[in-house]
């Protein structure tokens, strides 16, 4: 088993003062890891990771109750991307919501827990409790194809 260490840093003078900060954090048991970098192809959604209870029903998928750590970064100098979360709305099933999120140009997403860990609802603006299971992200390119980065850490 590892350690993973992930340091965030923000450095940024205001008025001649630093408001900017350092946070570090250790995520131990890691014994797996997923990387890669993926090129999506313009007005193509491109699965960069599926997650499921038993990876045995998909392939290649990560099994979610062991993940600890999620980082997708869009590497390209220009051109953003939506990040989709595809959200299965019961445990180990198929997804039926999502939630995008737009990444400019070199900016990351992180993520920690994918097992009953997120949930989306459209019934007002109100926090949702009943969490549920990430099944699945993808990356919708805008206008031209993107590179991303993906990095899973898990036990």
């Amino acid at each position: 088993m590892a350690n993973l260490v992930v340091t965030h840093t923000e450095s940024l003078t205001l008025n001649g003062s630093q408001q900017g900060g350092t946070t570090t954090e250790t995520i131990t048991g890691i014994n797996h890891v997923f990387k890669r970098i993926v090129t999506c192809v313009d007005d193509t959604d491109c699965t960069i990771a599926t997650f499921q209870t038993a990876t045995s029903t998909t392939d290649g998928a990560i099994d979610l109750e062991d993940v600890k750590y999620i980082r997708i970064t869009n590497l390209e100098g220009t051109n953003p991307c939506n990040l989709s979360l595809q959200i299965a709305g019961a445990e180990g099933g198929t997804a039926n919501m999502s939630s995008s999120h737009l990444l400019q140009a070199g900016e990351s997403f992180i993520l920690h827990v994918v097992h009953d860990g997120i949930a989306v609802s459209d019934a007002g603006a109100t926090i949702v409790t009943a969490l549920t299971d990430l099944e699945s992200l993808l990356v919708d390119p805008l206008s031209e194809n993107v590179k991303v980065e993906v990095f899973i850490a898990s036990e």
